[in-house]
Parts: structure tokens; sequence; C-alpha cells
């Protein structure tokens, strides 16, 4: 059954590396894992090390995973990936040098890497039983971060959403990364175990590839001028539609295989899908030829104001 602990919330002080390790320890002894208490309790003070020197708040620990195969992760607001370290192949040598850092963490993990998303990093790894003699695990590192989109074709056409709620986009966004991170991870780290997971990775990456980076700036900057809501343009090629269409049914598949467990991210709130079908259904309609319908006359949005225009 996989693990829904809340992650615990550290300040960027000294006491957040025995706070951290004192809640992983707990957690594992809970899991009946006392098996993986020393390694977890090494890998996270490394981690929580780095986030309170060299990371930016917030700060935060949680576990995730099963029990079989618990995943504990450090959270922080820097999207600066860490940097993987040399390894040393002598185990001794590790625990008596002192700052070996992302070493120690590697030598402590089946596996372990770095998610980098847009407003910052969750830095991973699943303990060993004991301290491993063969340099330690490989780091996968991987971004959400991606380049502009190309500049788009004459055959683009506007696409406009009308009063998008920043609350919900914002909730909805925090969902669909770690519904995005598992399958990254999933796709480099178990391959063997997930052969599907590549496929449906690279889907979410072709979906991504068409949304304008517009759209993304222009809440970011509604929300630092403190709007509720704001109406976007943007302007969108014309095959998108069928990638849209396709991904509105992959996001309720996923639904479906967070519900029943198959995958570890929560699914989506009710209004959290509500509000997605009708943005991505905008897009398809408005590429079809079709006016914008807002989001407040879907049924949605009461109470929303002081929205902004952003073209």
């Amino acid at each position: 059954m996989p693990l829904t602990k809340q992650a615990l919330p550290l300040s960027a002080s000294p006491r957040a590396v025995a706070d951290a390790r004192r809640w992983v320890r707990d957690i594992c002894l809970e899991l009946d894992r006392e098996d993986l208490v020393e390694c977890a309790e090494l890998g996270v003070s490394e981690l929580t090390t780095n986030a309170v020197l060299h990371g930016v708040e917030p700060i935060a620990v949680r576990v995730r995973g099963t029990a079989s195969h618990p995943r504990i992760e450090v959270s922080d607001g820097s999207s600066q990936p860490p940097t993987p370290p040399s390894l040393t192949s002598d185990p001794e040598e590790f625990l008596t040098t002192f700052g070996r850092g992302l070493s120690i963490v590697a030598m402590s993990s089946v596996a372990w890497g770095a998610s980098i998303e847009p407003d910052g990093k969750v830095v991973w790894f699943e303990p060993a039983a004991e301290v491993r003699e063969d340099g330690g695990a490989e780091a996968v590192i991987d971004s959400t971060v991606e380049d502009e989109p190309p500049p788009v074709s004459e055959d683009a056409r506007e696409i406009r959403l009308l009063g998008v709620d920043l609350r919900l986009y914002s909730s909805l966004s925090r969902q669909y990364y770690e519904l995005r991170r598992e399958l990254r991870l999933l796709a480099v780290a178990h391959q063997d175990h997930y052969p599907l997971a590549a496929d449906l990775s690279a889907m979410f990456a072709s979906f991504e590839r068409q949304i304008p980076g517009d759209l993304h700036r222009a809440v970011r900057a509604a929300r630092r001028n403190g709007a509720r809501a704001v109406d976007v343009s943007m302007r969108m090629e014309p095959e998108a539609s069928a990638i849209v269409s396709t991904m509105i049914e992959m996001f309720d598949l996923a639904d479906a295989f967070c519900k029943a467990e198959r995958l570890l991210s929560l699914q989506r709130t009710p209004d959290q899908r509500s509000f997605h079908l009708w943005y991505l259904g905008e897009m398809v309609r408005q590429l079809a030829g079709e006016q914008p319908r807002s989001w407040h006359s879907e049924g949605g949005g009461s109470g929303i104001v002081d929205a902004q225009h952003v073209s």
C-alpha cells in the first residue's frame, strides 16, 4: 500500500537535520523496517544539510513509496540541481571522511536522484539495508524545466482562456508535477518493472511541448499582482488538438491508476478535474474554430473577482 505520510516542514537551521533524521527513523520503525534505519538516517542527514546550506525555503522531508520500497524525499525552493559526487569504493573511508555529502547518499541508497521543477527541486533516495561497497548508486536527475517552445507557424490559431482560476490552476499544477515526476522516476529508475512508464512519460513530454509559455507567464504575473483570476491569450498549432484530446483521456486513466494505488500520486479532486477538462477542452474547441467560453460560464469560478487580461 502506498505511503501517505504528510511532509514534515523544516526550518533553514541546523536543527532541521536532527528533526529530519528523527522523523525518518520513527517512520522506518513504524514500517517495521529497522534494517533501513542506518542508511535512511545517513542519507536524509546529508540531503537536509544540503537543502539548508545551498537550497531555498520552503524545505520539507517526505516519505513516499511503499513499506517494501520506501523513498525519502527532501524538497526545497531552489531549481539548482545537485552535483553528482565522485564516488569512493571504500565504505570505511566514506564513513570516516567529513563532508562527503552526496557520496554518502549514493552509498546509502539502492537508487537516488533529483527532479528539478520550475519552483524548486526534490532530491530523493531509496535507502539500502547496509552501506554499499560498490561505490554507490548512480544519480538519476531529470527536469521539467523545458526550453522555450519554438516560434509558432503562420497556421497557429489564437486561444483565449477566460477567467483562469489561479487557485485551481496552482493546485492542479502541483498535482500534475507529482504525477509527471512519478512517471519519469519509474521510467528512468524502474524501467524493468514498469516498461510502459517510458512511453507514458514521453506522451506527457509531447503534451507539454504543445502548451505555450505564455500561459505560465500570465499566471505567474497575475499571481504576483494579487489577482484571483486571469484571461490569457496565446497561439497554438492546429495539430496540438489531437495531442490534447488524447491527454484528456490519459489524465482520466491516470486518476484511475492513482485511485487503485497503482500509482503513488493522488488523483485529481473533482474541482481540479472539472477545471482541467474546461481549459484543455477550450484548447480543443477553439482550435476547431469555436468561440471561447469562460470558466465562470461553465459553472466554475463562483466568487472570482479582480480578473486580469494578459496577451
